[in-house]
């Protein structure tokens, strides 16, 4: 990984995208937290029956119509996703809207016979989120089995147990097309990872990402005959130069005569593995580079509310945002704030900010993109789980709103931040430094440890005799992680995130080891760091004290 640098790549221009006549636009009100429930009520009434038709264009802005469309891109999508006619059973639930239809055309079983009558929630009251304070003064909340009819809420069990669309609950879709739009504010009118390589790569493809990246990424792509190709990182993640020079330098015949790679996959914020967070500058970069090679790309984002304030080894007072807009402000933009062309495809989760279990996500991307994702769900995944999705309904449209869901980012970005404070602090301290050697992430929950592994003895033992150094990269490496797991200590290995898995130069490899501080409490944090400290000493043939 190399050390950051100025990127010639920093222009970007709206490619695609007519003018815009300005002329006689009517400049809209704020799109703020406060303005959101005044706005539904302009909104047409919202349908609460079961699998009513929905789409994010009834909950979007008056002023998104103002918007330029998006480039369209036919010429990258697959034969597969262009032959997807969706489901025609689905196609009639359109006139289950009619308020005195009788419906004898779909298979939906009554839920007289769902042999649930209610759940009952109890969850934090902003701003008091610990464990603690919502066992002291969390509210409670039911959900109820017929809560609609009732007059009680406009969601409810007989019509989130039951089967529903694609595009996922009309009530939990309005609050997500709201939260994207405060947040993200795209310039054009607007599981995932799967149905994108479906989408938009053939088998025998090529595509491209960080060159240590989401190993269920690459498990993905591989069984559908797709192949990763890793760009060089420094400590912001991706470097623009690298992938405008694997692009400018395509060549077929270096890789089973595979075209040039038209899809980019990447994780700007907290990357998974190597925690890195591309700045606004980095980000400018690359998608000029993807302008300039007609990249799609698709921006994976799980932590992206997980940024934290800048690391500093002297404990300091926090300093929280004073409002929801200066939190907001502080963000690093997404690509999806400045994507003039409608190349992004952002990929959005419940998993990292609220709960894994959720499995509830979504995507934003053009109106042709959204479509055909629609019309793959529907004979597939059919429809989000409802549970999940009306306990989600209950805690951030009903009890939270938007307001108290930006209280909850910024709570855990202080959590978070703490989390990582102690881990670096705990590195500081164990941690041999002229063999460990981190930058302190500023986003996520993972910490990138580089190991000098050509300090091991055994590195200089096959150096010396010139035989089997590439293999020993390997041993090395694996050698460290049994004496971490033999010390009591779990760590992942650096290899397990490449995106090539088998590269020519491994006796030129830098080596790592990725570290969460999200998960063992932060007592504990710091003994395993000195486990692990233990294990590197112990292998690298150093004393107690750090010496040979």
């Amino acid at each position: 990984m190399a050390p950051s640098k100025p990127s010639t790549y920093d222009t970007i221009e709206p490619e695609g995208v007519p003018p815009l006549d300005t002329t006689s636009i009517l400049v809209p009100e704020p799109f703020t937290t406060q303005s959101i429930p005044g706005r539904r009520l302009k909104h047409t009434p919202m349908e609460t029956g079961i699998a009513p038709h929905a789409s994010s264009d009834m909950f979007k802005s008056p002023s998104n119509k103002q918007k330029p469309p998006s480039k369209r891109w036919d010429h990258i999508l697959t034969e597969e996703a262009h032959s997807r006619g969706g489901s025609s059973l689905k196609g009639i639930a359109v006139h289950l809207k009619k308020p005195d239809m009788i419906s004898l055309g779909g298979g939906l079983p009554s839920s007289e016979y769902f042999p649930f009558e209610s759940f009952d929630i109890k969850i934090p009251t902003p701003p008091q989120f610990s464990e603690t304070e919502t066992k002291e003064s969390g509210s409670t909340h039911t959900i109820g089995k017929h809560s609609i009819a009732e007059g009680k809420s406009t969601y409810d069990l007989h019509v989130a147990l039951n089967y529903g669309q694609a595009t996922g609950s009309a009530q939990l879709l309005r609050y997500v097309t709201e939260h994207t739009e405060l947040v993200h504010n795209p310039p054009y009118s607007t599981s995932a990872l799967e149905m994108a390589f479906r989408a938009f790569c053939t088998r025998g493809d090529w595509i491209l990402s960080e060159e240590y990246t989401f190993a269920t990424a690459v498990e993905t792509a591989l069984p559908l005959g797709v192949k990763v190709k890793g760009i060089k990182m420094d400590a912001e993640g991706l470097l623009p130069d690298d992938l405008d020079h694997v692009l400018s330098n395509w060549n077929p015949t270096s890789y089973d005569g595979a075209r040039k790679p038209f899809i980019l996959y990447t994780v700007p914020t907290g990357q998974n593995p190597t925690g890195a967070t591309q700045s606004l500058t980095r980000r400018k970069a690359i998608y000029a580079i993807a302008k300039k090679h007609d990249l799609y790309v698709i921006e994976d984002e799980p932590y992206f509310f997980l940024q934290m304030e800048r690391y500093s080894s002297t404990p300091q007072p926090p300093s929280p945002p004073k409002s929801h807009s200066e939190f907001m402000s502080a963000l690093v933009p997404s690509y999806l704030s400045f994507d003039t062309s409608g190349r992004i495809l952002r990929l959005d989760s419940f998993s990292k900010i609220i709960a894994p279990g959720t499995r509830v996500g979504w995507i934003t991307a053009s109106a042709q993109i959204v479509e055909r994702f629609v019309r793959h769900s529907e004979v597939s995944t059919q429809n989000p789980s409802g549970i999940s999705q009306i306990i989600l309904f209950k805690l951030l449209d009903e009890a939270w709103g938007h307001g108290g869901f930006l209280d909850w980012l910024q709570y855990i970005r202080k959590e978070y931040t703490e989390r990582r404070d102690t881990i670096v602090r705990a590195c500081e301290r164990y941690l041999p430094q002229d063999i460990c050697s981190w930058v302190p992430p500023m986003a996520g929950m993972f910490h990138w440890i580089q190991v000098d592994w050509k300090k091991h003895p055994e590195y200089a033992a096959a150096a010396a005799t010139d035989s089997h150094r590439t293999s020993k990269h390997h041993l090395i490496e694996e050698n460290i992680f049994q004496a971490a797991v033999n010390n009591g200590v779990l760590v992942a290995k650096g290899s397990l995130f490449r995106a090539e898995k088998n590269p020519s130069d491994s006796d030129e490899q830098e080596m790592f080891f990725r570290t969460t501080f999200a998960a063992a409490p932060g007592e504990k944090v710091g003994e395993a760091i000195r486990r692990l400290g233990e294990a590197v000493k112990k292998e690298f043939g150093r004393g107690e004290n750090g010496h040979a």
